[in-house]
């Protein structure tokens, strides 16, 4: 079987205002300067707390990382439960993934540093629940990019390395899939730069989600030997 492996924030979801915004509250609660936004960005697709911790001053004890991560989960679901909060899909993501969902030789699968609760959320709203098989999120994994979010995946559908596809905006993703020993596909619409994702190795990377499919189909023909 094929599989095909999203990220989420940055890749499905350009979820970059409200994580800026939770993060900044839950750090001023803690009597500590806000990070800016493009700080902020450049740890999306970690786990949470290891994103904290990278976002600490170094004065601050790591200890604290737990703590803030809490209320940051905290302040981000206050934000999605405000009537004016939006979270919109990339053009095109709905219809792609669509397309991929109804098709009889691939699978979908999701590998996220979103918590499952977040997963749901924002599956439920945007009528994305069905079109998955396989959920990987950091509640039950170390962060990206370990490989186990991927080798899990695999696990779970009965797809081979050669036989899967990781798709992500960051560097976080592509190095996941290089350590899973799977193709990895980039993203150039979410938050870290073009010329990151080709430093970090991603075998194509595409601009637009009416891409996705076609360069996902060459890297599993290619068996991710595509560059």
């Amino acid at each position: 079987m094929k599989l095909i492996i999203f990220d989420c924030d940055g890749t499905i979801v350009d979820s970059q205002h409200a994580i800026s915004a939770a993060m900044a509250a839950a750090f001023e609660e803690h009597g500590l300067e806000a990070p800016v936004r493009a700080q902020v960005l450049g740890v999306v697709g970690l786990s949470l707390i290891e994103a904290v911790e990278r976002l600490l001053p170094k004065t601050v004890s790591g200890h604290a990382a737990e703590v803030i991560a809490q209320s940051y989960k905290k302040a981000f679901t206050n934000l999605r439960q405000q009537p004016d909060h939006h979270e919109p899909l990339y053009e095109g993501a709905l219809e792609t993934l669509t397309g991929l969902a109804g098709r009889d030789d691939v699978v979908l699968g999701i590998a996220t540093g979103k918590s499952r609760r977040g997963v749901d959320a924002l599956f439920e709203r945007e009528g994305l629940a069905g079109h998955f098989v396989t959920i990987q999120t950091a509640d039950d994994h170390p962060s990206k990019p370990h490989p186990s979010m991927i080798e899990q995946a695999m696990l779970e559908v009965g797809a081979e390395p050669g036989q899967t596809v990781m798709i992500g905006d960051t560097t976080y993703d592509i190095e996941m899939a290089l350590a899973a020993d799977v193709a990895g596909l980039g993203v150039d619409w979410g938050y870290h730069p073009r010329q990151m994702l080709v430093a970090a190795g991603a075998h194509e990377i595409v601009s637009d989600y009416s891409d996705v499919a076609a360069a996902a189909d060459r890297l599993l023909k290619s068996g991710g030997k595509v560059t």
